[in-house]
């Protein structure tokens, strides 16, 4: 369901464009394009979507966050095994996957993707675990659906067998390959024509075979899709890489053919120089996931080194189960000041470098279109709208940008835009009755 108006205007707006503040705007927005940026004809609006107006006066405009890796099902696992290493967590965060329901994936979804609206994220990349209930797919989808977020909906795919998760993944959410593509053919017809595009996620270099990379990979470059997959988050893909291959990840699926210009490196915590030139080279794009990485002790991505190695950076919250929120603008932060404490640098990753990485760092690997400089005409209407009076912690406001950065809550996002439509209006939700999701979820 779109409810978007043909035509809505940002009336006397702030908006960031071209990398820099501008004052007095209108943002024009025809069928889900910023059609024009153009001095404001407005001194005051009523602001009614309907109408086709929203009144900008006082606030300031950005695109919408672009969340490069999420686990929308651990919207139910916050706190879960915390205090313990990678493995451990991972094997705890497992019982949770296998219990899953419908009715609970559904809940999950809902209430992971307003999460991320209302922190102003317009887009999901979502890294389903593989799981061989189509019932819990579909849950997924009618909750992105209802939401209005827009997704790339990654589905979860292995085939090597393993308990421990060491070398392969949980058997109990296994099944034959063939069936799981066949089942990803299904989700593009069903989400054909919506905000939501299917992908492909491995969980990581250790959980597919030889031949299932081979597979994977003609499939997914035959349909043009993305492919997730979590890649040295810790040592441990070297480690058992080289244990059973005789190389290290990042060689193992080079050897394989397995990186190319739609393949989405996530974390890459432990990935070197030789790694990083590698990567450039096939086009892989990466997702920093900070927050998550420091939960689980598992390390700080070099994030500098990937920039000046040329790789596409995109800035990822995780699942809520190592976050434990779905908050951009807590990462966006984060994701700054780790980078400048490891470095002992205060000059690294100011704004301007962060809402890139944050809005589109990583969009040639997702199949996004470019968007960096801020808001553009030709641009989806994928738009946040900002009042830093909603929150007092955030006055006064000596220069917008260093205050969303250094400041910068949820509670200051006012209006969120997706493909055009209105979805969040006065921090809530359009779409979704917030006192049913605040029951549903109690009652878990």
């Amino acid at each position: 369901m779109n409810t978007a108006p043909a035509s809505i205007t940002i009336t006397d707006v702030t908006v960031y464009s071209g990398r820099q503040w501008l004052e007095g705007r209108d943002v024009v927005v025809t069928d889900g394009i910023v059609t024009a940026i153009e001095a404001s004809r407005f001194t005051s609006a009523l602001g009614d979507p309907k109408a086709g107006s929203v009144d900008g006066s006082g606030a300031y405009l950005i695109p919408g966050f672009v969340n490069t890796h999420t686990h929308i099902q651990q919207s139910l696992m916050r706190g879960i095994a915390e205090g313990t290493p990678l493995l451990e967590w991972l094997l705890a965060v497992a019982e949770e996957s296998v219990l899953i329901t419908p009715e609970k994936a559904y809940t999950a979804t809902v209430a992971a993707s307003l999460e991320a609206l209302r922190s102003g994220t317009t887009t999901l990349v979502e890294h389903m675990w593989p799981h061989p209930s189509s019932e819990v797919h579909d849950a997924v989808i009618r909750g992105l659906h209802d939401t209005g977020i827009r997704a790339l909906l990654g589905r979860g795919v292995g085939d090597r067998s393993d308990p421990t998760r060491k070398w392969g993944f949980d058997p109990r959410l296994l099944q034959p390959l063939g069936d799981v593509l066949d089942h990803t053919d299904q989700i593009m017809r069903d989400v054909a024509g919506s905000r939501i595009d299917a992908a492909l996620a491995v969980p990581n270099p250790r959980s597919l075979t030889p031949e299932g990379m081979a597979q994977v990979r003609e499939f997914a470059q035959a349909r043009g899709l993305t492919v997730s997959i979590h890649l040295l988050e810790t040592q441990t893909d070297n480690m058992m890489c080289t244990e059973h291959t005789g190389m290290g990840a990042v060689d193992f699926l080079d050897a394989n053919d397995f990186l190319w210009e739609r393949v989405l490196a996530v974390h890459c915590v432990e990935l070197d120089d030789r790694g990083q030139k590698v990567l450039a080279e096939r086009g892989v794009g990466v997702s920093y996931n900070p927050v998550s990485n420091m939960r689980l002790g598992s390390g700080v991505a070099p994030v500098p080194s990937f920039l000046e190695a040329g790789l596409a950076v995109g800035l990822g919250v995780d699942g809520a189960a190592s976050n434990d929120t779905q908050d951009m603008l807590e990462t966006l932060r984060t994701g700054a000041y780790v980078q400048r404490a490891t470095r002992a640098r205060a000059d690294l990753l100011g704004f301007g470098a962060m809402i890139d990485i944050a809005t589109g760092g990583a969009n040639s690997a997702l199949g996004l279109p470019p968007r960096s400089g801020g808001v553009s005409v030709g641009d989806t209407a994928d738009l946040t709208m900002i009042r830093f009076e909603r929150d007092f912690g955030c006055l006064p406001v000596r220069d917008p940008g260093a205050s969303i950065l250094t400041t910068g809550t949820r509670q200051i996002v006012d209006t969120v835009l997706v493909a055009g439509e209105v979805v969040i209006r006065d921090g809530h939700s359009t779409r979704v009755d917030e006192a049913e999701l605040i029951s549903a979820l109690s009652s878990l």
